[in-house]
């Protein structure tokens, strides 16, 4: 097998290089048309216990970077994306995302994105104790400067596609991930043992804000709203909402249930359960992760060029088998690499989604014809 490696000179190791599309030129009708075909998989595979389809993620460069700073040039590369993924086989559409930074929470307490070049939007966290967050003067996030600009951003990619192509939530955060927005983490960890109810009550509020939040973009999104969203093979069939939750591998499982999993299962309430994510090994979390009342997917990286720090397929093998839990396996490399990664995963009754970035179609149809043969052997 070749030798694989996380590549650090890549800006996004998921990334891929597309043409951009102005959004006159288009063909609406005919992603359209590709999506429907795709629908009915999807919707078997909602209702099903298990089973395997495979997504070929088409990530276009820059979007989750620089290139959101202008929605314009944002969604002309998106479209060239979509365009791209069509040559490459696969169960599931790619959807556009309204990606405008991360950080967006910290706007209600008056903190405007800072923009180095090359760079996603970053942001300064000004407070040092849960307390200062709760005293604070805020605003909701649609009237902020960052809200209302993502705000835009949706509406015009929804005038431009005429809700005819499915698109997401912007990138949403858990209620932990953002409160390191506000507060240095090292300021937040020692907040779990000084002030845990305060933290708690910090937590809750930036909860509530992104709930308004996302309840003004389903308004704009409609029928065409994917889901889960961000970093997840994501379909208007299915259900649930995305959260990045990185930060929730560094606390211990006491403390994070005691503090942060109702308000992750509150905002999963809201938008048909919750889907969770981390970068990195979260490996002991898996347990946690079962544990939600509402969970609906978990994503995760399975191969070193997708994430220098990549899970064992073989640690969550078992323990999603029969867990009726989708897991959203992303694995980064050539047809060898990624199809070994997915093997040890599968079990005749998982319910896995198969990330694929294969460079060229051939290679593409090649590992999607692998693992369809992998899932129809325990058939």
């Amino acid at each position: 097998m070749e030798q694989a490696i996380f590549d650090t000179t890549l800006q996004d190791s998921q990334g891929t290089e597309v043409t951009p599309i102005d959004p006159n030129a288009f063909d609406l009708d005919a992603y359209a048309d590709y999506e429907s075909k795709l629908l009915e998989r999807n919707k078997t595979f909602t209702e099903r216990d298990h089973g395997l389809l495979v997504y070929r993620r088409v990530r276009a460069n820059g979007v989750f970077y620089d290139k959101c700073k202008d929605y314009r040039e944002s969604l002309a590369l998106q479209l060239g994306a979509l365009k791209a993924s069509m040559d490459f086989k696969a169960d599931i559409a790619n959807f556009l995302e309204p990606w405008y930074g991360i950080g967006y929470i910290a706007s209600c307490f008056g903190t405007r994105y800072r923009w180095l070049l090359g760079q996603a939007p970053s942001v300064d966290a000004k407070f040092s104790s849960a307390r200062e967050i709760l005293d604070s003067d805020y605003i909701p996030i649609a009237q902020t400067p960052e809200g209302k600009y993502n705000l835009e951003m949706i509406e015009y990619f929804m005038d431009q596609t005429k809700g005819k192509i499915p698109v997401s939530f912007s990138d949403l955060q858990s209620p932990m991930n953002m409160l390191t927005y506000l507060l240095p983490v090292t300021d937040m960890f020692m907040e779990v043992y000084e002030d845990p109810e305060g933290l708690k009550g910090a937590a809750r509020l930036c909860s509530e804000l992104l709930i308004e939040f996302l309840k003004e973009q389903k308004k704009l999104i409609g029928d065409a709203l994917a889901r889960p969203g961000h970093g997840f093979a994501s379909s208007r069939v299915f259900t649930g909402i995305g959260l990045s939750d990185d930060t929730s591998i560094m606390l211990s499982e006491e403390d994070y249930e005691e503090l942060f999993q109702d308000l992750d299962e509150m905002i999963g309430d809201e938008f048909g359960g919750f889907a969770y994510h981390s970068c990195g090994v979260w490996e002991k979390k898996i347990n946690m992760v079962k544990s939600y009342r509402n969970i609906r997917c978990a994503d995760g990286a399975f191969s070193i060029e997708t994430d220098p720090s990549p899970n064992n397929p073989e640690h969550f093998a078992d323990p999603f088998n029969g867990s009726k839990i989708v897991l959203n396996a992303r694995a980064v490399g050539n047809v060898e690499n990624s199809y070994t990664a997915f093997e040890k995963l599968w079990r005749p009754k998982q319910k896995l989604i198969c990330v694929t970035y294969c460079k060229t179609p051939g290679e593409q149809e090649k590992l999607y014809n692998l693992l369809h043969e992998m899932e129809e052997q325990d058939s």
